[in-house]
């Protein structure tokens, strides 16, 4: 893409700030703080506002991103070679946040926050499946003991997996393919062009189904919608900045607060007590993905120089 496009522009920032895991682990544990707030408050207006309007609501609020790249770019920051990846990510976000919004309002907390975290396995299997990649031996069975924590979790033997269980594991898998996607638009795209269509396709498309099923909001529903949209956004911003100024290898478990976050909440607050294979469950998928992120890590990192004679 040529000098000066608005993708090219925003590709190439400001250089990142040294490596300091204390500020980042600060920046992250507000994350999962503000998310495990947003799963309450999804939790809570669910029982009175259509899953649909609450998605609607949050992609609406989520235009105001894009804002300042439209002042500073114009339209063009729309732009790109490859629209294709732009509608596939978009569909799978709104696939992806309908049916977690569905889990968060009919499944305890702490159970869908969990089963949200099988994306990394999902992200394996779609890697294998369109993207050609091999994995090696001790990945594939990290990926299969993660969801043999799924099914811990879910007990299918003794209890039969409801819709909102389906529908928290279609998310991780609509998420994980929207984040394939993404490192697919890095390549043609700056970090601009990509927000830009996604708050934007994502609101476009959230609407359609929120039109038949539309419900005014009552003034104190407003607040909790409007809260979702901001807090969601806030959310986002410290994920990126955790990202920013820590390691991903320390950042990623660090995340994982949100389980027990989402499990104290859920207790406190709508008299939720996970079982024993719900803990079992969450702590074999978080092992399992852990290993594959310190996995990655050590396999990407570079070897050492040879030693001098």
């Amino acid at each position: 893409m040529a000098s000066g496009s608005p993708s090219a522009s925003a590709s190439s920032g400001p250089p990142l700030p040294p490596v300091d895991n204390t500020k980042g682990a600060i920046w992250m544990v507000g994350s999962a703080l503000v998310f495990a707030g947003v799963a309450v408050l999804i939790k809570k207006l669910g029982q009175s506002v259509p899953v649909a309007e609450m998605v609607f609501f949050r992609c609406l609020f989520g235009l105001s991103i894009i804002v300042p790249f439209i002042i500073r770019y114009g339209f063009r920051v729309f732009k790109t070679a490859r629209p294709d990846l732009h509608i596939v990510r978009v569909l799978c976000a709104v696939v992806g946040m309908n049916c977690g919004f569905y889990a968060m309002t009919h499944m305890e907390l702490a159970t869908a926050v969990s089963l949200g975290y099988t994306r990394p396995l999902f992200m394996i299997l779609l890697a294998v499946m369109f993207m050609g990649e091999v994995v090696r031996w001790r990945r594939g069975l990290a990926t299969l003991i993660g969801f043999i924590g799924v099914l811990v979790m879910l007990q299918p033997a003794t209890v039969p997996v409801g819709l909102p269980a389906v529908a928290a594991l279609v998310s991780a898998l609509a998420v994980a393919g929207a984040m394939s996607v993404v490192r697919q638009q890095a390549v043609v795209d700056g970090p601009a062009t990509i927000m830009a269509w996604f708050a934007t396709g994502t609101a476009i498309i959230t609407a359609v189904p929120a039109v038949f099923v539309w419900e005014t909001p009552a003034p104190d529903q407003w607040v909790y919608l409007i809260a979702i949209g901001v807090m969601a956004s806030i959310g986002q911003y410290m994920m990126i900045k955790a990202f920013t100024h820590g390691e991903a290898t320390v950042m990623n478990p660090i995340d994982y607060l949100q389980i027990l976050l989402a499990a104290l909440f859920g207790f406190m607050l709508f008299d939720e007590i996970p079982n024993i294979w719900t803990g079992i469950g969450a702590v074999v998928i978080i092992a399992s993905t852990l290993y594959i992120l310190l996995r990655e890590a050590a396999l990407q990192k570079p070897p050492p120089p040879p030693m001098k004679e």
